[in-house]
């Protein structure tokens, strides 16, 4: 078997669990209206758990490396003032709009399709530095979409009872709240009891397919509409300009060590979420060329992810 194909073994049975999800809603097999309770399982309990489970038993000290950081959220924040510029000058966008649609460009799937790939790919022994990347993903993202959001717009408000509002909502974020209590109980040390741990374990465990599942239905809801080029610059810039820019941070500025290239890179490499959907609507800003950005960014990340996996050296059934 050659090695493209091998990387595709890794990489398929993610992508087609989201295909299982997507067509048994498209077909009805699924009923549509349960997603949104499936997915709130998935957002609320399952995945903070997962993710609490992570940063407890993570080692802080050696995965939270500020090289590691400076790579991915650097030619994140490239990519996202990239993206705000390209929309203005090329498909003369209004300032809001721009922002809207850049906020795709900045906010990769890393929980849903970052974690079940990076896992597959390397194992649970090389996860610590993915973990370390997604702990601060969303308040990063957030915090950078929102300000530039506030400041370009001109029918906003004051920017600090805006952010005042984030930061409480992100406070209360299901998965921020599984984050910081992981972080905190490993720096406490807490001990957790053998059952409630086990619990944990088990919800933990139904995460990412429960997650991958439901993400198909969810994107039943979306379709690619008459801003394919808009849509196609975001999914270059996730799929290519992002782990591209990471790569060469992480290589040729900080000289990581490999497990932590592979994390930074592979993160970035993942398609947008569909939190780019959630920002643009928020504002009611273009909805339509973020629904299909992440349409689109996510049918060619089959085989640009795969690619990168190819560029990072191949990888090991994990």
């Amino acid at each position: 078997m050659s090695a493209i194909a091998t990387l595709l073994v890794i990489v398929l049975p993610v992508f087609l669990l989201v295909g299982v999800g997507y067509s048994a809603v498209r077909t009805g097999v699924f009923p549509e209206r349960a997603v949104d309770g499936l997915i709130r399982f998935a957002t609320h309990i399952a995945v903070p758990a997962l993710l609490f489970r992570a940063l407890y038993g993570l080692d802080l000290a050696s995965a939270m490396r500020p090289a590691l950081l400076v790579s991915f959220y650097v030619a994140a924040a490239i990519c996202f003032a990239s993206a705000i510029l390209l929309a203005r000058l090329v498909w003369r966008r209004r300032p809001g709009e721009a922002v809207a649609l850049a906020f795709s460009a900045l906010f990769s799937n890393s929980v849903l399709l970052g974690v079940p790939i990076s896992t597959r790919a390397w194992g649970e022994a090389g996860m610590e530095p993915v973990f370390a990347v997604i702990a601060i993903h969303a308040p990063f993202c957030y915090l950078l979409g929102i300000v530039t959001m506030e400041l370009a717009r001109r029918d906003g408000g004051g920017i600090g009872p805006v952010l005042g509002r984030s930061a409480a909502a992100m406070l209360r974020n299901a998965l921020t709240v599984g984050i910081v209590l992981g972080a905190v109980f490993n720096l406490a040390g807490v001990v957790l009891p053998g059952p409630l741990l086990a619990v944990v374990d088990m919800l933990a465990g139904a995460a990412l397919p429960v997650a991958l599942f439901g993400l198909g239905g969810v994107l039943t809801r979306y379709a690619l509409k008459a801003q394919i080029g808009e849509a196609t610059m975001i999914a270059a810039l996730s799929l290519i300009v992002h782990p591209g820019l990471a790569w060469l941070l992480a290589t040729q500025v900080f000289a990581l060590p490999e497990g932590f290239v592979r994390a930074a890179v592979l993160i970035a490499a993942m398609p947008p979420g569909v939190n780019g959907y959630v920002f643009a609507a928020l504002y009611g800003r273009s909805e339509g060329t973020a629904a299909s950005a992440v349409l689109l960014a996510t049918a060619l990340s089959v085989f640009s992810i795969t690619l990168w996996l190819w560029i990072l050296g191949g990888a090991a059934l994990g």
